[in-house]
């Protein structure tokens, strides 16, 4: 696959190989109608006919495996040759069954120079389909290195982010450009063919075209055998007419469950490998695997990349795809496509799968579908089916930090994607809030989109905003920070990025003062324990070496934190802060995230926060019950609602209920849970991974064992007291807990890295929330920060850290001492 990213990557084909091309269906049901009649291709004589059988048997199982077989009278011509004697006759009807397939023939003299010149084969593609063709190769210097093909008109459509503040000049793509680049292009290279030229005289090679065009289109095609094998004078490239079929317009007709008209994600595929397998496939087979069809232009190594499962023939293709021209904004890095009833693809005749569901509360449904030669459109009908709906219930969904430009978005042809585009993909995913914030990459261009005020776009029942987080700035080494509900997005006497503060107690202060609400982004990432550990909580001193929540154990004591990120880092090291934070008595609220498209660029809303809104959809609501603690959190799974002490519920009066010692507790909750009946392969696995590794929250991670079971917990200050079983069969559970309270104490509900709710505060006798053990775990974990953050803020702001850094020194010792 190496190869295939070194054509994504290219800008400018200039390493180009000497082939011959042939052209075969462009489906796999199809068998290939466009051979011609042997015109100017070079009759090779002097090569052995044993091997040359065997390889030309090998690309006929080849083409039919990947759904471009050839006609049959060919395949029986072929069969009937294993039989016959092998000489110079069986040499010459080999090529006489195989040139006419062919677009274009390679020669590689004795130098290993390499030339292309014409075949014989109609040059016929379909919009939106894959077209294999044969190259015929003639190789004189008996190469045994790889044949690389390549085209100008298969350029990369875009650049993927550099996290420059402004897109690089050098990435910058012009329309000419977008227009000319029409081509997809790759060499089969999976069983039962090789990887490389077999260094035999003569053999054949398959070539796979794609493209989303219709009409006349003219391609230059060069093929070569390494750096500097390319003859002179063009004559290593090929510029050949292409007559493109237009496809069929697929017309989605989507209902929801009560039959009015929705958007859903659909996955199209056709089940044909082109690109084949790696044996690492199986590496994370809960993820939608889909990195082999993307431009390889990530900032990700080339090794990871290999080791994703792939998807088999996804369409529309995703390199192919350009959400700022496209007729409807489709993410390359993403294998789904979101529509509306009555929106459409492309699709060229052919059978196809399709999933289509639409967020966590959905499930996921599979249709085949026929697409007919015979007609310009087709309407096909998805009906959703829900396992759950929390809407209903008055539990809306949010995640607060999504991106529009960075990580997996394109720096180039545009600074990132559009508002729209973002809104999209929050419709798409049944989310209710989608926070999209503004951050280092692409900022002086997507701060354009920020307003204070919700996105026009936003409608009764979903709202797009955009605030900012904070990173890619001077003080992202202390810690990422989400600031919501802004009012102004430029920190006061700043001109450009690198004026801003270099630590993030100042940050934090200022987005307060104008009404803002605080936390601290992806809140794992530096608060891997020392010595490892997963135990929840523990005393092990953090590292503190990380983007996430580093410097909350400072901020936190000077009231600047209103809610503490979770779900898109390791489970322990996320709840060991905050449930140690908690037992110092502050009370910092949850939200869930996903930080879209960075930790994760599958979807939006993959842990999303769920809270119980009084007035209906708006940010307003949803920033209340943020900072009330209104809500839980949640991948979508497990939902904990109506949790109540004492039929006091979280986010009512501030949480807090007092009472006097050793009263017993009533408490409740309402809980659910979706597994499959029977654990698959994939849960198996992710159930058998360690809380470090991904992914972080998902409902198999609470399976019991193999059964459908979960527990549902009871945390108290940290400690799970109790736990009960439910199953997770997407029925609703009336849970009650009665608990003794013997001292001031929080009390949360949690399903294993599925579902947490927030805390309610149990004042025993008047006393505060104190937890001696953990006010001095904080106190040393103050040290540890500054030991590692200190160095990187200016001189000018250090005075003021330290005694920002000293005071909160002060409040946990003053914590030991009571």
């Amino acid at each position: 696959m190496k190869f295939i990213i070194f054509l994504k990557r290219s800008r400018i084909v200039c390493f180009l190989v000497p082939l011959l091309l042939v052209g075969l269906g462009a489906l796999a049901q199809h068998e290939h109608q466009h051979e011609q009649p042997t015109q100017g291709l070079k009759l090779i004589e002097k090569v052995e006919a044993q091997p040359l059988l065997s390889q030309a048997l090998r690309i006929g199982e080849a083409l039919n495996y990947i759904g471009n077989a050839l006609p049959a009278h060919a395949t029986k011509r072929l069969q009937e040759l294993k039989d016959l004697p092998y000489n110079t006759q069986t040499v010459k009807a080999i090529q006489e069954i195989l040139d006419p397939f062919c677009l274009a023939e390679v020669e590689i003299n004795p130098e290993a120079r390499v030339k292309v010149g014409a075949g014989p084969a109609k040059p016929e593609l379909i919009q939106e389909g894959w077209k294999s063709y044969l190259v015929k190769v003639n190789n004189q210097a008996h190469v045994v290195t790889r044949l690389a093909a390549g085209s100008p008109n298969a350029s990369p459509l875009f650049y993927t982010s550099t996290f420059s503040h402004r897109m690089l000049p050098k990435n910058k793509l012009t329309q000419g450009q977008l227009d000319n680049s029409f081509l997809q292009i790759a060499i089969y290279r999976d069983r039962p063919l090789q990887q490389n030229l077999s260094g035999l005289e003569l053999e054949y090679v398959v070539l796979q075209l794609y493209t989303r065009s219709k009409g006349k289109r003219e391609a230059q095609i060069g093929f070569n055998v390494g750096q500097g094998t390319q003859d002179i004078a063009f004559r290593n490239t090929v510029n050949i007419l292409f007559d493109i079929k237009p496809a069929v317009k697929m017309i989605f007709d989507v209902k929801d469950e009560d039959n009015t008209p929705t958007i859903a994600s659909f996955i199209i595929t056709d089940n044909i490998e082109r690109f084949g397998r790696t044996k690492e496939r199986t590496e994370t087979p809960w993820r939608l695997p889909w990195r082999d069809w993307e431009p390889v232009r990530m900032n990700k190594p080339l090794d990871t990349i290999a080791r994703i499962n792939k998807l088999s023939g996804i369409y529309p293709l995703p390199a192919r795809r350009l959400a700022m021209t496209d007729q409807y904004p489709d993410f390359n890095f993403q294998p789904q496509v979101y529509r509306s009833s009555g929106e459409y693809v492309y699709l060229s005749p052919g059978t196809y799968d399709v999933v289509y569901t639409r967020g966590p509360e959905y499930l996921q449904q599979y249709q085949k579908i026929t697409i007919p030669a015979n007609k310009d459109s087709i309407t096909v009908n998805f009906r959703l089916k829900r396992w759950v709906n929390m809407s209903k219930l008055g539990w809306y969904s949010a995640d607060h930090h999504i991106h529009a430009a960075g990580c997996s978005h394109y720096e180039s042809p545009e600074e990132g994607v559009k508002p729209l585009d973002m809104f999209r993909q929050i419709k798409g995913e049944d989310l209710n809030l989608g926070s999209n914030l503004t951050w280092g990459p692409s900022w002086y261009y997507q701060k354009q989109y920020f307003t204070g005020k919700d996105n026009p776009l936003s409608d009764k029942n979903n709202v797009l905003r955009y605030d900012i987080e904070v990173s890619g700035f001077p003080s992202s080494h202390a810690g990422h920070i989400c600031l919501l509900n802004l009012k102004e997005d430029d920190y006061p006497n700043t001109k450009v990025i690198e004026d801003w503060p270099t630590w993030t107690l100042p940050v934090l202060q200022w987005a307060k003062k104008q009404g803002g609400i605080t936390a601290y982004a992806h809140s794992g990432w530096g608060l891997e324990p020392i010595t490892p550990t997963s135990a929840i909580p523990n005393y092990v001193m953090p590292k503190l070496d990380g983007i996430g929540a580093n410097e909350y154990v400072v901020t936190v004591t000077h009231g600047a934190v209103d809610y503490y990120s979770l779900g898109d880092t390791p489970v322990p090291w996320e709840l060991n802060m905050w449930y140690h934070t908690l037992n110092c008595g502050f009370r910092t609220r949850i939200g869930g995230e996903t930080d879209f498209p960075c930790i994760s660029d599958e979807r939006v809303g993959l842990t999303r926060s769920y809270a119980k809104l009084k007035d209906g959809v708006t940010f307003a609501s949803f920033m209340d019950c943020l900072k009330r603690g209104a809500n839980y959190v949640s991948n979508g799974f497990a939902h904990l609602i109506d949790y109540k002490v004492n039929n006091l519920e979280a986010g009512e009066k501030n949480s807090e209920l007092s009472v006097t010692a050793n009263s017993t507790l009533n408490i409740t909750v309402k809980a659910a849970a979706m597994l499959n009946a029977v654990q698959d392969e994939t849960g198996k696995y992710i159930a058998s991974r360690t809380p470090e590794q991904i992914p972080y929250w998902n409902i198999e991670r609470a399976r019991i064992g193999t059964s459908r079971n979960v527990y549902v917990e009871l945390i108290v200050n940290g400690e799970s007291v109790e736990k009960q079983q439910i199953a997770a069969d997407g029925k609703w559970q009336d849970m009650k807990f009665n608990y003794k309270m013997a001292k001031s104490s929080w009390v949360a509900i949690r399903i294993n890295s599925s579902a947490h709710t927030n805390p309610i505060f149990v004042i025993v006798d008047g006393k505060p929330i104190v937890d001696q053990k953990s006010a001095a775990w904080c106190r040393d974990a103050v040290d540890q920060c500054w030991k590692t953050k200190s160095p990187a803020i200016k001189k000018e702001e250090l005075e003021a850290a330290k005694a920002a850094y000293d005071f909160a020194r002060k409040t946990y010792e003053a914590m030991i001492i009571k």
